[in-house]
């Protein structure tokens, strides 16, 4: 993980529109879905959107923080 911290201005930049890739935030790590197919263009199927801290919205799914290790982490949120 890079030494990079996000604050909510900046990773509401990483939302997957125009050209920008999909970042979110889950217990204070910044991960890019943008290779993840769900999150194409920004939005999951589940009506979630990238550049958001979506901690809540992941702890209420039924995905498991195993899923989240092998992505890319890029840095630290501090919302």
């Amino acid at each position: 993980m890079t030494d990079k911290i996000f604050t909510k201005e900046t990773l509401a930049q990483y939302n997957g529109q125009d050209g920008q890739p999909s970042y979110v935030a889950v217990e204070g790590i910044v991960y890019d879905l943008s290779a993840m197919g769900p999150w194409e263009g920004g939005k999951h199927s589940k009506g979630l959107r990238a550049g958001q801290d979506l901690t809540e919205a992941f702890a209420n799914s039924h995905h498991t923080p195993k899923r989240l290790q092998n992505l890319p982490q890029m840095g630290r949120y501090e919302g």
